[in-house]
């Protein structure tokens, strides 16, 4: 994986809109990064790329939990919904950092459904 390089400096706008495409989705899950995708997408490449790849990420935690759930039955679903909730908060803390400073995240465990 390479790391993406921006062509100019990137604008306080950009960074803003990164972190908040990162850390919106511990109070709406899909929809913050959903729509900070659909609105930047055609604006800002590195806006572009954080929103889609935190959606991703809420994506992914989604089919997790949904596993978790079905897994319930057998009560090892409620030790794993756990850990994901646990997971999907420290990942977005920690994308929310990186990105604040201007760097490319990508999210460990990510299954990258929108390309």
């Amino acid at each position: 994986m390479t790391a993406f390089v921006p062509s100019s400096p990137l604008s306080q706008e950009d960074r803003i809109l990164g972190i908040l495409a990162h850390f919106l989705a511990l109070f709406t899950s899909l929809f913050g990064p959903l729509i900070i995708w659909l609105i930047m997408k055609d604006q800002s490449v590195w806006v572009d790329r954080q929103a889609k790849e935190s959606l991703n990420f809420q994506i992914s935690i989604a089919i997790y939990l949904f596993i978790s759930g079905l897994l319930m039955v057998v009560l090892i679903g409620f030790a794993l919904a756990f850990v994901v909730g646990i997971f999907n908060f420290i990942s977005i803390i920690i994308a929310s950092v990186k990105v604040s400073s201007g760097q490319d995240y990508r999210y460990p465990l990510c299954i990258r459904l929108i390309k």
